[in-house]
């Protein structure tokens, strides 16, 4: 099974081949240059792999939350890509990309702290505005499933979990001046505020979904915003640059 993978959400800017298990990425912290990177990143990495594009058998893109002009961006390379060679795309949650990360990359935990019956997760986002994209997800082994819905909302508000045992990961315990960290006090057994998605993540987790039959035409493809007001008026925007 062949596919490429876009991950262009946040300011993180990367691109992946998974070829029967073999993964190759590129990743970087390259804000307003996706659009500049991803394309050829993903040439180099196919001609890498030995692969031309015919031989891919679909095409996996991060679907967000996330930056609304890198969710839009991803989201379009994707579907154009898929088009083009008629092949189908899976979209994956970033939020279940950068919470798979802990495991499949060993970003945040030493092998085998999991234990036996996995362990739980709230991966976050800062959404600007004073807010940040939030999901829970229980991970076991290469698996991850969301525990309910994914929602935008500011720190303060957030709902506290049940237990003491969440790993907690994503720029979005960054915002605000570590506002959601505060939050959610004991919960949170670690955190990792620079934690970011990646393409090698999205990969593997887009095999396995097209394994399970998951895969969809490029048409079917929605981008999740998770706020309806997902592109600021030049006043606003005027006004989060102002000193």
């Amino acid at each position: 099974m062949r596919l490429l993978a876009f991950e262009t959400a946040t300011e993180a800017c990367s691109v992946a081949v998974w070829s029967d298990g073999r993964v190759l990425e590129r990743f970087e912290i390259a804000p307003r240059r996706h659009a500049e990177l991803a394309l050829p990143w993903a040439e180099a990495l196919l001609a890498e792999a030995g692969l031309a594009r015919s031989q891919l058998d679909a095409i996996a893109v991060s679907r967000g939350p996330g930056a609304f002009t890198g969710v839009r961006l991803g989201i379009g390379v994707a579907q154009g890509i898929a088009l083009a060679l008629d092949r189908p795309v899976i979209a994956v949650s970033t939020l279940a990309v950068l919470a798979a990360g802990c495991l499949m990359e060993d970003a945040s935990l030493p092998s085998g702290e999991a234990g036996s019956s996995g362990f739980r997760v709230l991966a976050a986002v800062d959404a600007r505005m004073g807010e940040v994209y939030l999901g829970r997800f229980a991970l076991r082994s290469c698996d991850v499933a969301a525990l309910g819905p994914e929602r935008v909302v500011r720190p303060e508000a957030a709902e506290i979990p049940d237990g003491n045992d969440w790993l907690g990961l994503g720029t979005g315990f960054a915002a605000a001046e570590d506002a959601l960290q505060a939050r959610l006090g004991d919960a949170l057994a670690r955190v990792d505020a620079q934690a970011l998605p990646r393409a090698g993540v999205l990969a593997r987790l887009a095999a396995a979904a097209f394994a399970r039959g998951e895969a969809v035409a490029p048409e079917r493809v929605e981008p999740a915003y998770l706020r309806d007001d997902v592109a600021l008026t030049l006043a606003e925007q005027q006004r989060l640059r102002a000193p």
